[in-house]
C-alpha cells in the first residue's frame, strides 16, 4: 500500500530511478532523473535534419528517449543502451522501433552487430565519475571510433572531473552549466575536429 502511494505520488518514473538508486547509486549517480532544462540542453547541439544515426548511452527510465523520439528523422536509426534490466525493458516497449542493448563498455561491438559503423550523434547520461577510470577509458575510446568525424558527442556531469580527459580526447569541447537541475549539472559537448562538415 505504502508504496502504491509513493509511486502516485511521484510518478512511475521518478519512483523506479529513486529504487534504482538505492540499489545501485554507482551506475545510476543521481536521484532522480534529469530535468525538462538539461534535456534541452543536451539536445540543443543535435542538427536533427542532418542525424541518420544516434547512440543513447546510459538511458535510465528515458528522459532523453523521449525527447529524440519525439525529434529524431522517421529514418534515423537508433540504438539505445541501458544496462539495468527493468528499465532497458520498459524501454524496449515503449519504443520498440529502436534497438537496445546492455553494457556501454561494449559499444563497438554491439554496433558492429547491427551492422554500424560509425553514428552521427552520440548523447550520454552515464555518471563517468562513479567508474573506474579502465571503464571510462574504454567508453571513451570507442564513442571516438564510433563516432563520424564531423559527429558530436554529448554528456553530463555533476562535477568537472570530466573535463581533463575529454579535453585530452577531443579536439574541440564546450561546456555548459545549467542550474536549473537538481543537482545542478555541466553539458559538455565535444567535437573530434575543430571545425566540421555535413558528410555524404
Amino acid at each position: 500500500m505504502l508504496l502504491n502511494m509513493i509511486e502516485k505520488s511521484i510518478g512511475l518514473d521518478r519512483w523506479l530511478f529513486l529504487k534504482k538508486f538505492f540499489q545501485n547509486p554507482r551506475d545510476i549517480g543521481s536521484i532522480i532523473p534529469s530535468s525538462t532544462s538539461l534535456t534541452q540542453k543536451m539536445l540543443e547541439p543535435v542538427r536533427w535534419g542532418e542525424i541518420n544515426s544516434l547512440v543513447e548511452l546510459g538511458a535510465g527510465t528515458g528522459v532523453f528517449t523521449e525527447a529524440i523520439h519525439a525529434s529524431k528523422r522517421p529514418d534515423c536509426k537508433v540504438v539505445i543502451f541501458e544496462k539495468d534490466d527493468e528499465m532497458r525493458g520498459q524501454l524496449q516497449s515503449q519504443y520498440s522501433e529502436f534497438n537496445f542493448c546492455k553494457n556501454a563498455v561494449e559499444l563497438k561491438k554491439n554496433l558492429s552487430d547491427l551492422g554500424i559503423d560509425k553514428v552521427d550523434c552520440i548523447i550520454s547520461g552515464l555518471p563517468f565519475a562513479n567508474f573506474t577510470q579502465s571503464d571510462r577509458s574504454q567508453i571513451i575510446s570507442q564513442i571516438k571510433e564510433t563516432l563520424h568525424e564531423d559527429g558530436v558527442f554529448v554528456t553530463f556531469q555533476y562535477s568537472l572531473q570530466m573535463k581533463k580527459m575529454l579535453q585530452e580526447e577531443f579536439a574541440h569541447m564546450r561546456i555548459y552549466l545549467v542550474p536549473w537541475n537538481v543537482p545542478s549539472a555541466f553539458v559538455y559537448v565535444c567535437r573530434l575536429k575543430t571545425t566540421f562538415v555535413k558528410h555524404s
